[in-house]
């Protein structure tokens, strides 16, 4: 599925959740309760750990980012997992960041469930 697809989807869900007026425990954040990690998509590719670490951690305070990278190159895949220390602070940066215009790019930002980071492989 096209990307700006679920992030249109993501933003019709939340204006939908809105207008009912559905409440918090009601509400499709909740099936993420147990998760403080979050999926960035479509970061620019010149992007760093810093970098997101700067514009996520105004919903909350961040305590990992994982940039996805190319094991061979280093590359960035333009896709991160950031976990916040407060589960409460995924909601605002999925409902706050999601469709958000950043270097141009239309980036993707969405809950996660059950993401374990990989331990880095021995070289």
């Amino acid at each position: 599925m096209n990307p700006l697809t679920l992030v249109k989807r993501i933003q019709n869900i939340n204006k939908q959740e809105s207008s009912f007026g559905i409440s918090e425990d009601a509400s499709w954040h909740a099936n993420y309760k147990d998760s403080a990690y979050i999926y960035v998509g479509r970061i620019p590719s010149e992007f760093t750990e810093g970098d997101l670490a700067a514009i996520f951690a105004q919903f909350g305070e961040i305590v990992d980012v994982n940039l996805v990278r190319y094991k061979r190159t280093g590359k960035s895949k333009c896709f991160a997992f950031v976990a916040y220390e407060d589960q409460r602070s995924t909601i605002l940066a999925v409902d706050n960041l999601n469709g958000a215009q950043i270097s141009g790019r239309t980036i993707r930002v969405d809950h996660v469930t059950d993401y374990k980071k990989l331990e880095e492989e021995k070289d």
